[in-house]
């Protein structure tokens, strides 16, 4: 088995704390009642004036809903061991986990479905997404091939693309909220990376007014104009429950559905002769 944990040295507890709960915009007297300490205690913590017990911090980590990986440095930062294993994807371990998701991309079949890893990297997929994949160009669908960057990438998907306007501000909103989420630098990185794309900066402001407004629409279909007819799809994202290994965590389950009958048929059209 090859587990891994994360042993190199990161930030002090203090900053990584108060980093944390700075971005889940938690002052620290909301943050102590709901954890059950005082809130000099925690601020003693974020100055390095107390060294917190490991169950203060899993409390800590629990109520700012912290990712897995996360309360891993949390605790590594306080000077224990930490908690959650990280398993490689093409370990033994997880082959049940990839034969169970090899089934569910199978029988999605004919809608497009794949796996994500936490940077929305595709790692699995089926083969209507398969057959999406190879209309776009070979640097943009090399493994490990993004879905951010393939659908919003002027030269992607976002060139097949109808409704980019509506389909671009929904990424870039949920691409925004995965960095909050998760604190991912890499995905910090690639949410630079796609603003400073040329038909992605004037959507930039819409999709911030759409986050504050309060009010999202409904279902945001994404609408494409293929070789063999528009295809309009919507996406539902699943993720495991329960899980306590950190790349389990981390892997989500995107499926894509026909928005309407056309769709639909297109899609079972397209593919009988993919299967033949």
């Amino acid at each position: 088995m090859h587990d891994r944990t994360h042993a190199s040295p990161g930030p002090a507890l203090g900053p990584l704390l108060r980093q944390w709960r700075s971005q889940r915009r938690r002052s620290q007297l909301d943050l102590a009642l709901d954890v059950g300490i005082s809130a000099r205690h925690l601020s003693f913590i974020e100055t390095g004036r107390s060294r917190p017990s490991a169950q203060v911090l899993m409390a800590l980590a629990q109520t700012l809903e912290l990712p897995l990986r996360e309360r891993n440095r949390l605790l590594l930062a306080g000077g224990y061991a930490p908690r959650y294993a990280e398993r490689e994807w093409q370990s033994e371990a997880m082959a049940p986990v990839r034969a169970a998701l090899q089934r569910l991309l199978d029988a999605h079949h004919p809608y497009p479905g794949v796996v994500l890893d936490r940077q929305w990297n595709v790692v699995m997929a089926n083969g209507a997404a398969k057959a999406l994949v190879a209309m776009l160009p070979a640097w943009l669908s090399t493994h490990p091939m993004n879905i951010f960057r393939a659908s919003l990438h002027p030269e992607g998907m976002a060139a097949l693309t109808l409704n980019f306007e509506d389909w671009g501000s929904y990424l870039i909103d949920a691409l925004r909220r995965a960095v909050q989420s998760t604190g991912d630098r890499a995905l910090a990185d690639l949410e630079a990376e796609v603003l400073a794309y040329p038909n992605v900066a004037p959507l930039r402001e819409a999709a911030e007014r759409q986050a504050a407004s309060g009010s999202p629409p409904l279902l945001v279909p994404c609408v494409m104009k293929l070789p063999f007819g528009t295809l309009s799809l919507f996406t539902t994202l699943t993720t495991f429950g329960t899980p306590r290994d950190v790349t389990l965590e981390e892997l989500c389950v995107e499926l894509f559905y026909p928005a309407d009958a056309a769709s639909e048929a297109l899609l079972r059209a397209h593919a009988a002769p993919a299967a033949a």
